[in-house]
């Protein structure tokens, strides 16, 4: 079995920069994940300075930038009216990342249509395309997490796009707790694409349409949609995701890349990663 190098999506530490990348050291893991889209991380707030200071924390802890997450809200790239301030927005992500020494930037694009030939499929694609094209471009990735569509259907979607640069930023958690699809069968259906992975755990607990929660997400929780109802986040191991599996589907596969925890809810979530990363060395 690969070991395969271990990354914390840092945010959910919930301290500051310079402390929560000596928190990630200091929990075993080699990379962090971050959100650039507002506040501290945002490129707009970036200076040659700021982004100087950044890469020196992170190299003085020994650790390096697994992805960037890019996720700007809403319904990602399916509303057309939307896409030319989104497009660009993530491009000076993808730039970010870049300065930072990363080269993978993660989003939520939609859920990806059923029909190929509908209108918002061909919006979504135009979208990543560009995107895909701008990455590829400068030597980085534009990753889409699964999770709003079967692996399947996200295949069929990448197959159909353009150019280079497009990967795909496996979550089996989402797949397990929204999707109801098979995480270790995703990875070989993806395997091509795969370029980032999150360590997350889960169980569906009353299956519905993707649809119809990710547009509680985009539409800021209106509606009378309880959450809880439907799907419930777990520390790792004591969720539905057979891990065993996945990581020798993933080493199968010869993916090299970063599994990287993330944990968004809990009482304690820096002890839930605590306990993921030992979780996760004990299975490499």
């Amino acid at each position: 079995m690969a070991k395969f190098p271990i990354g914390i999506m840092a945010d959910w530490l919930r301290l500051p920069f310079a402390e929560s990348i000596a928190k990630s050291h200091e929990l075993g893991a080699q990379g962090v994940q971050l959100y650039a889209v507002e506040g501290d991380m945002a490129p707009e707030n970036q200076t040659p300075a700021t982004i100087a200071e950044k890469r020196r924390i992170l190299s003085d802890n020994g650790i390096e930038i697994s992805a960037l997450c890019g996720d700007l809200g809403g319904h990602g790239f399916a509303i057309a009216a939307d896409n030319p301030f989104k497009i660009e927005r993530s491009k000076r992500i993808v730039d970010l990342a870049l300065e930072l020494g990363g080269n993978v930037v993660t989003t939520h694009i939609g859920v990806v249509p059923h029909d190929a030939d509908c209108d918002r499929y061909k919006i979504m694609q135009e979208a990543c395309n560009e995107l895909a094209e701008y990455a590829h471009q400068n030597g980085a990735w534009f990753a889409i997490e699964t999770g709003p569509e079967p692996a399947d259907r996200l295949r069929t979607f990448l197959d159909g796009l353009g150019c280079k640069g497009v990967g795909v930023n496996l979550d089996p958690a989402n797949l397990v707790m929204v999707t109801d699809d098979d995480p270790v069968a995703a990875v070989h259906t993806l395997a091509p694409y795969i370029v980032h992975t999150h360590a997350k755990d889960g169980v569906m607990l009353k299956k519905t349409d993707p649809q119809v929660i990710y547009d509680f997400f985009a539409e800021g929780g209106i509606g009378d949609l309880r959450l809880e109802e439907y799907f419930l986040e777990t520390p790792l191991g004591q969720g539905k995701v057979d891990f065993d599996a996945y990581l020798k589907a993933l080493n199968e596969i010869g993916y090299t890349g970063y599994l990287t925890i993330e944990r968004e809810v809990g009482a304690d979530p820096t002890a839930d990663i605590k306990l993921a990363v030992e979780f996760l060395k004990a299975r490499m």
